[in-house]
């Protein structure tokens, strides 16, 4: 019911298109493997293989993989937090409105991610164990390149950073790109989760 949902949702936009559906996990892994989508909404909870193995399946095997969603009930699921890990780019609650699901693949269609602050906040608490030593990469980010990593763990995007620092969009870019090379980060999510993790939001 909530895959047909979506796909009525989606379908009646006319700048998106459907090209597969899955029942299981493993079906959404050779699916995406052979449609190659620019964007796949992957529920957390399915048969066969959850979507945390799914994630990282995808994107340890093919050389230009999707952007990746993972679509669940409740938005402080343990499996959220295993897919951010593993390099989804958001999430997405299934109580979602129309409005906010065609946004979401919107939005990272054309790369960005889906962040929410508040809920990765506390989805890192609960997964981090009391205060987490700094990670050797903090040391290696540069003053402006810690400005941008906070701001970034706002939820902020590069056009309000380079407001608020006061740097042109494309210096910004570049310190967020520093940002993700520093700290292994596929993309911004898994930044601001190694932000947490990484002892670097409680040391600075």
């Amino acid at each position: 019911m909530v895959r047909t949902a979506l796909r009525v949702i989606l379908e009646a936009e006319a700048d998106l298109e459907v090209v597969g559906e899955a029942a299981t996990g493993a079906e959404a892994v050779s699916l995406v493997r052979s449609l190659a989508p620019d964007v796949v909404l992957m529920d957390v909870r399915m048969p066969e293989i959850d979507g945390i193995r799914a994630t990282e399946q995808i994107l340890a095997t093919m050389a230009e993989p999707p952007r990746i969603v993972v679509v669940t009930t409740f938005e402080n699921d343990s499996y959220v937090y295993g897919a951010l890990r593993a390099g989804a780019c958001g999430f997405l609650l299934k109580r979602a409105d129309p409005d906010e699901l065609i946004g979401a693949v919107r939005l990272v269609a054309r790369g960005d991610s889906l962040l929410f602050p508040a809920a990765v906040r506390s989805l890192a608490a609960a997964h981090t164990a009391g205060a987490p030593p700094a990670a050797p990469w903090v040391a290696r980010l540069t003053d402006r390149e810690a400005d941008v990593l906070r701001l970034m763990a706002t939820g902020l995007s590069n056009h309000e950073m380079s407001e608020r620092l006061g740097v042109g969009p494309q210096t910004v870019k570049t310190h967020v790109a520093a940002v993700l090379a520093k700290t292994g980060s596929r993309d911004r999510t898994q930044a601001v989760i190694a932000a947490y993790e990484g002892g670097f939001m409680k040391k600075s």
